[in-house]
């Protein structure tokens, strides 16, 4: 191999200007490129030139469920983390004659949560039916200061201002967005979530294995078979001036909803295991309740000790239910809600019908 070692004028000052220019000129012309791509087949419903494509919900829900909402395809929703996930929209719509997206996220907190509410209002003036799935993210004293996990959140799409997007629209997450519709266009890529925003996150229930799910019930100690599954601790007495900074928040969501909107606050049933906020969540629950009075809204309490909560078998891990489970908590929620049905064996508390 031959090496051509530069000669001086190669090297000179006019050599290397020409270097760096035509580097800067290919940098500019690939990012011009990306962008013109992102642009173009536009994963995210917000560009004006964008390409003739099917669309289909691609990418991470928090990057996605804007244009959902801004379809104007749904009159209804459910809102949560992924303790809300499984409930399919397509059991709530019949007995609600309601058309429904279930618009709860992986590990949402309760800003994001009032954040996609706070959207859903402003594109449906008028919904039909709001339930908000609850969990211990509305009762945690840090809700105000940690309000975005790990994953980030893109608020520019949440918000009225439609041209400042376009600002945001280099980055990993919009390429691999972009990529992945023009891969499910080509039918090379089969999406996890439905156009209703429905994600079966989890295996198929035909895959369930009880030992591996009670490993992660229990973090590495399978329970002997036929032992008593731990009993929940006795909530005590708190005081009332415990700090929960997302009930407000919950408040002024439940305030802009109109009078004619069904309003629902269902807490999840989780294991009886990560029973161990105590106090402090029986407060939170108490006043998540005067709450939910205040403004005529339905509130159920499935997450309480019961034949659902107790059974590992109902569980892939301490925080999620199998879908059996989850098709059960939609029929009911929709008894409980429009015929102020209470629960025969007990699994869950109606605790306000208006």
């Amino acid at each position: 191999m031959k090496f051509i070692i530069p000669s001086e004028q190669q090297t000179s000052p006019e050599a290397w200007r020409r270097y760096v220019l035509a580097f800067i000129a290919i940098f500019v012309g690939f990012l011009t490129a990306v962008y013109a791509f992102v642009l173009l087949v536009d994963p995210f419903g917000i560009s004006p030139v964008s390409l003739p494509l099917k669309r289909s919900l691609v990418t991470v829900q928090r990057y996605m469920y804007p244009q959902l909402i801004r379809s104007h395809r749904f009159d209804s929703a459910l809102f949560g983390t992924s303790t809300s996930m499984l409930i399919d929209p397509e059991l709530l719509n019949g007995p609600f004659q309601a058309r429904f997206a279930n618009l709860s996220m992986a590990s949402a907190t309760a800003w994001e949560q009032k954040t996609l509410v706070e959207l859903f209002l402003r594109e449906v003036r008028r919904p039909k039916v709001m339930v908000i799935g609850l969990d211990i993210v509305w009762c945690t004293p840090d809700a105000d200061r940690n309000r975005i996990t790990f994953r980030g959140f893109p608020d520019w799409l949440y918000d009225d201002n439609r041209w400042n997007d376009h600002l945001h629209l280099l980055n990993r997450i919009s390429l691999m967005s972009a990529v992945r519709l023009v891969r499910f266009n080509l039918g090379s890529f089969a999406p996890t979530t439905r156009s209703d925003g429905m994600d079966t996150f989890l295996p198929p229930d035909a895959e369930y294995d009880l030992e591996r799910a009670r490993r992660h019930i229990y973090g590495g100690t399978p329970r002997v078979e036929g032992s008593e599954a731990p009993a929940p601790p006795q909530a005590g007495n708190a005081s009332g001036q415990v700090e929960l900074p997302a009930l407000p928040w919950l408040d002024q969501m439940l305030a802009r909803m109109p009078d004619e909107t069904r309003k629902v606050l269902a807490f999840m049933p989780v294991h009886v295991s990560t029973f161990g906020q105590g106090p402090m969540f029986e407060v939170c629950k108490a006043r998540i309740a005067e709450i939910g009075r205040r403004h005529s809204a339905s509130v159920i309490d499935w997450r309480i000790a019961s034949t659902i909560t107790r059974e590992d078998s109902n569980f892939w891990d301490a925080l999620h239910y199998r879908v059996p489970i989850a098709n059960r908590i939609a029929r009911e929620l929709a008894g409980a809600v429009l015929s102020g049905k209470g629960s025969e064996d007990r699994t869950y508390r109606l605790i306000n019908v208006p």
